[in-house]
């Protein structure tokens, strides 16, 4: 196949209308309904429920309870999202809450999920030690583990904001409410048991700082998996009972008639990528766009978040009270800047000021903690190059010594073999395909990181021009759009990556759009997703970049 510009045209044009047919009259991006549903936020709030009403919330349970057994798969096992491949967290963590609220009517689906799981190699053999600890805390409710057998969260830590903020990071909230409950049923020694009193009025101040920042609507994090270890923790403890009830009344309030619970709404990741896909694809004055650089004005936090040591000037991933995060924070920030206007002006300001004062001290930049290295949300290259991007397209100069530390810190990071690892986004061709864009746009494409970049995804290129992980995965069109791009901005000639346009170019559906994958990692290496979104928005972003440089190539204005 061969690209031409009427073909090429025409498949940004349907790209585009598809895109904005998803789009709601407040600018978001609407993926919900291919998203939301969720294993484990269905396993968090029937182990919370369980533990907190489990008379009051019978019918909850049980519709739970067919839901998870409906959606088993063949195999025995469970993925996040229902009807992908099992997944090891996924079906430890179903298994045993079937054990736990439905010991005898669900004992076949137990029997096969804990089959699945020995073939897997057990709960050892999953590629994430927090993940570990979390199933470590389920089989540990249904007496497959004794209490001494289970992960000791230091509830002593509650004394110490500084330092339990590097310790748990993101899992702050969880980790002292599974602690709270391990005081009171895990066998301590005299020192642990003390520790543990001094430690409980800062752990219940951090949990409810959270709750309450977020506006006492009974979840955390607008999540049902993260509310259910918070409500479970608590109810075992026997503390702060409204915050139990207020939880309990939220799952009431959130599940699906078909029983189910949902990972959380992505209001601000769907539409920062649609936005970016289209502002480069040539829709930046589109008026359309208006609305969505309202939505992120509107959904910019001006409260710092306390409970994470976070000033004021951050996005997170869904509404007004979100959890911050770095990596929404600059995509956004990335976005606003590219588009025209100036009611986004102070939005700008503000959202500099908080990337400049959560960068590491090393020159990272993590997902919501200053200078932690917790696993999952620690320094990331993927989620530092977007810190670095967004700088870049706010003003900032290369010159400037936010952007050569971060730089400095990238170098460091980077694999033997050139690539780049990401904690959002599957191994390495999203990230390493990132970095070296920055390092391009910071004017080191000649350096010697960008070259080792660059030779890796040459090297992964599949044989038909596409991308997949890089390791031997199938393509998928969020990796191809993302190395397309990634090398153009690089200075590669176009007809380099002509044959990953065409690949494109082939994958679109009937109407324009993109099939999206699940690239996106909820828990590295253990749970993904997909967000139809970024499928769409890295779709145009490497069309919209391949027709500028075919014109700039061929002497006309891109």
């Amino acid at each position: 196949m061969t690209t031409v510009p009427e073909e090429l045209d025409r498949a940004i044009g349907e790209g585009a209308e598809a895109l904005f047919a998803a789009q709601r009259a407040d600018g978001v991006f609407d993926y919900s309904a291919d998203n939301l549903t969720s294993t484990l936020g269905t396993v968090g709030a029937l182990s919370a429920l369980h533990h907190a009403d489990p008379r009051g919330s019978a019918d909850l349970i049980e519709a739970g309870v067919g839901w998870l057994r409906r959606t088993q798969n063949p195999d025995g096992g469970w993925a996040m999202v229902p009807g992908l491949d099992s997944e090891a967290g996924p079906t430890a963590v179903s298994s045993a809450v079937l054990h736990l609220v439905d010991p005898d009517g669900s004992a076949e689906a137990v029997r096969a999920g804990q089959r699945w799981m020995d073939d897997f190699g057990g709960l050892d053999a999953i590629p994430h030690p927090e993940v570990v600890s979390w199933c470590r805390q389920y089989y540990g409710f249904v007496g497959w583990l004794s209490a001494d057998e289970m992960r000791r969260f230091p509830l002593e830590l509650g004394m110490l904001p500084g330092l339990h903020r590097k310790v748990f990071d993101l899992r702050i909230p969880m980790a002292f409410a599974l602690g709270l409950a391990q005081a009171r049923h895990k066998p301590l020694n005299p020192v642990q048991k003390l520790l543990a009193k001094l430690g409980e009025p800062g752990a219940l101040k951090a949990i409810r700082q959270v709750h309450e920042h977020e506006g006492s609507t009974g979840a955390w994090c607008e999540n049902a998996w993260v509310t259910g270890l918070v409500c479970t923790g608590l109810a075992r403890a026997g503390l702060a009972p409204d915050l139990v009830e207020a939880a309990v009344q939220w799952f009431r309030k959130t599940m699906d008639p078909e029983g189910w619970w949902q990972t959380g709404p992505l209001d601000a990741a769907w539409t920062m990528y649609a936005a970016r896909g289209l502002a480069e694809a040539g829709y930046a004055d589109d008026p359309r766009l208006t609305a969505s650089v309202d939505l992120f004005v509107r959904l910019q936090q001006h409260r710092p978040f306390l409970a994470f040591g976070c000033p004021p000037g951050y996005w997170g991933w869904a509404g007004t009270a979100g959890w911050p995060s770095t990596l929404e924070t600059g995509e956004i920030l990335s976005v606003l800047s590219r588009l025209p206007g100036d009611r986004q002006a102070g939005a700008v300001t503000a959202g500099v000021d908080w990337l400049t004062r959560m960068q590491d001290s090393r020159g990272s930049w993590g997902l919501c903690v200053r200078n932690t290295k917790v696993a999952n949300s620690g320094p990331c290259p993927m989620t530092t190059v977007q810190a670095v991007d967004a700088l870049l397209d706010a003003g900032i100069p290369s010159s400037d010594s936010r952007i050569r530390r971060a730089l400095r810190w990238l170098s460091t990071a980077q694999l033997p073999d050139g690539a780049f690892e990401s904690v959002w986004y599957r191994h390495h061709t999203m990230a390493t395909a990132a970095v070296l864009e920055t390092f391009a746009r910071a004017g080191q494409a000649d350096g010697d990181t960008a070259r080792r970049a660059q030779r890796w995804l040459e090297r992964a290129r599949l044989d038909d021009g596409s991308w997949g992980d890089g390791h031997g995965a199938p393509a998928t069109v969020e990796e191809t759009g993302w190395a397309v791009s990634g090398l153009l901005a690089a200075g590669a000639d176009p007809e380099s990556v002509r044959a990953g346009v065409d690949r494109l170019l082939e994958r679109r559906e009937p109407g324009g759009g993109w099939p999206s994958e699940s690239v996106n990692e909820y828990v590295r290496h253990v749970s993904r997703y997909s967000n139809p979104a970024l499928a769409q928005g890295m779709a145009l972003r490497a069309l919209g970049r391949y027709r500028n440089s075919q014109r700039l190539t061929n002497g006309e204005h891109a």
